[in-house]
């Protein structure tokens, strides 16, 4: 129904006013985005000021009205969130970190799902209810706490890895959740209700409970075999539209596609969305693609995100809090503090020391924004209390508002407390980066195939990347690590780790293109080894202008390969023949560096031609 002065548009405009200035706000406060958007959440919603409307009818423009649309916006957001670590999550990474991903992560959380589900059944919530509780509230907040502790600079130390893994396991262990909770609701539809006691259960009804699942495992079946089928080929023949100069937009087009098409596909085998997502992730975290569609897919991300994050501030009931505090408040900080003591005897248990498992005990105690999908499952699926369950999220809302707090309180007690154990070796936590000491070789046809191969033969590793679609086919089909996208773009360079890259070698033909990576390169690294490949001397001079530590001018290499070759074969000995070739490559790379263009004008490009004639 439409509203008349543009108002069918005003909740959308007013959610953009609140990510332009209040998560702004929040960024130059040094504190999460995302509590930026619970914030605003909270001042946007009913209680916030909605309540001031009477007073001021202008203030209801500045509220959004139409929690709904914003909720059906927010499924996505968190689709995109799972898509997101899906493509995050490939084999390799898992067992690099196995023992600390499937060992202390999914002790943590099958630790705190028992735990939690006894003090609900204790607090007389039935037996199913109480399961779906534990398992909701047994996760944290991947979107809050990795941000808070990049801000104060603890990911790379042993509480930060640490973190990450549990974070992990965590991630991982929300599909089998989403799956376990359809059980669930299959058990209550074949005669189990959602008031089931701890005796009650009738193992007879378990057959034909499960056997309602078996649509849903088929439909899984299909989702997977038709990814493996239809991807690569789908963003190879994008890739090839956008190498002809068709435009960025196709990729993000095609990403968007795959996203939602998983996750409607997936809502149509009885499936959750998220779940779809998750699996689309997962397959294309096997291709070449997957660096640039996280490029592509990352501010539609966080925007969605944001929506999600805003839908849960405004389900922020204020009455509710202000009825019973003592209630809401002590419900936060059991649930905070029961998970922060299970996580503590679990990191001990796998060789942290106090200082590192108090750290990751307290940024992890609190719940995470899966609390409000599988919380959200099980009210939908009618095995949650809906009274007691809208309690436990505004619970665990607060909760989430506490993790900064948690993060500085983890910042007074390490000062406070002297080391008194090492900590684990760092490669036992460190999460593996899949170019971590590598050398990025930047385009992969001829020159960088031989390149790659004389690195390998020398026992070197190394990344490659490349912007045409079968030169990046053919070198996966060879064996080679190597991955499409434009090197030219900062976020394709941080995807492929430049931060821990040994070298960066530029090897393509095209000399715009090489200036445009070298000058993306050495921004984001000044003292990173950066060899590039030049057209000429004066390409060359250029380059060594934009900060190369080497430039390799194909006619020059031509010239000297051509006269130390004619040397041999005339007799020359090669060793004087070796010596002269070096000396006059040194002479040559002195002249293209002085000879660059802001340079002196006795070093100039015409300059450097005379010198090069004699």
């Amino acid at each position: 129904m439409a509203i008349h002065g543009g108002g069918e548009y005003k909740d959308l405009v007013v959610f953009l006013a609140a990510a332009g200035v209040v998560v702004p706000l929040f960024n130059r406060l040094k504190i999460s985005p995302v509590l930026g958007f619970l914030a605003a959440g909270v001042l946007l919603g009913p209680d916030g000021l909605a309540r001031l409307a009477d007073t001021a009818p202008w203030l209801s423009w500045l509220t959004i009205s139409d929690a709904t649309q914003i909720r059906s916006l927010s499924e996505l957001g968190v689709a995109f969130l799972l898509f997101m670590i899906g493509l995050e999550l490939s084999w390799e990474r898992l067992r690099a970190m196995r023992k600390l991903v499937f060992g202390l992560g999914l002790a943590q959380v099958a630790a705190c799902t028992v735990a939690l589900a006894a003090v609900f059944v204790f607090m007389g919530q039935p037996l199913v209810s109480a399961a779906v509780l534990g398992m909701g509230l047994a996760l944290s907040s991947t979107a809050v706490v990795m941000p808070v502790m990049a801000e104060r600079g603890r990911i790379k130390t042993t509480a930060g890895r640490a973190t990450f893994a549990i974070l992990l396991a965590q991630d991982l262990a929300v599909a089998p959740i989403l799956i376990t909770v359809t059980v669930l609701a299959a058990l209550a539809q074949s005669g189990i209700g959602s008031g089931i006691g701890v005796g009650d259960f009738d193992p007879a009804v378990l057959g034909p409970a499960l056997f309602t699942l078996i649509p849903a495992a088929i439909g899984l079946a299909l989702l997977v075999l038709l990814g493996r089928l239809v991807l690569r080929p789908m963003f190879r023949s994008v890739a090839r539209a956008k190498a002809r100069g068709q435009g960025q937009e196709m990729f993000v087009a095609a990403s968007l596609l795959v996203v939602v098409g998983a996750g409607v596909a997936a809502q149509a085998a009885g499936l959750s969305m998220s779940l779809g997502a998750l699996i689309a992730g997962l397959l294309l975290a096997e291709t070449e693609f997957r660096r640039e569609v996280e490029i592509s897919i990352e501010p539609f991300k966080g925007l969605l995100l944001g929506v999600f994050f805003v839908g849960v501030g405004i389900g922020l009931d204020l009455d509710a809090v202000a009825a019973d505090p003592v209630a809401v408040f002590g419900l936060a900080a059991m649930l905070t503090l029961l998970k922060a003591g299970l996580i503590f005897g679990a990191a001990r248990l796998w060789g942290l020391n106090n200082r590192s498992a108090i750290e990751t005990a307290l940024v992890l105690g609190p719940a995470g924004e899966f609390a409000f999908v599988i919380l959200g499952a099980g009210l939908v699926e009618g095995i949650a209390s809906p009274a007691f369950t809208q309690t436990v999220l505004i619970a665990a809302t607060i909760s989430i508002f506490s993790i900064p707090l948690m993060a500085a309180l983890a910042d007074r007690l390490l000062k406070l407390t002297a080391p008194a154990q090492p900590d684990l070796p760092p490669e036992a936590l460190e999460p593996p980066s899949a170019t971590s000491g590598q050398v990025l070789v930047v385009g992969y046809g001829r020159v960088g195939r031989l390149v790659g191969e004389m690195l390998t033969e020398h026992g070197q590793a190394f990344l490659a990347i490349d912007a045409n679609p079968s030169t990046v086919a053919m070198g996966r089909k060879e064996g080679a690590n190597v991955f499409y996208g434009d090197a030219g773009r900062t976020e394709m360079l941080e995807r492929c780790g430049i931060d821990t890259a040994r070298a960066v070698v530029v090897t393509m033909d095209a000399p715009v293109k090489v200036d445009e990576v070298v000058s993306a390169a050495r921004s984001l690294r000044p003292d990173l080894i950066l060899i590039a490949r030049a057209r000429d001397h004066k390409h060359a001079a250029r380059l060594y202008a934009l900060g190369v530590t080497d430039a390799v001018p194909e006619t020059t290499e031509a010239s000297l390969q051509l006269a130390e070759n004619t040397l041999i074969d005339l007799g020359v000995p090669m060793g004087l023949v070796l010596a002269s070739i070096h000396e006059r490559r040194d002479r040559f790379r002195t002249l293209f560096q002085e000879a660059r263009p802001d340079g002196d004008a006795s070093r100039s490009p015409r300059a450097l031609r005379s010198t090069l004639r004699r």
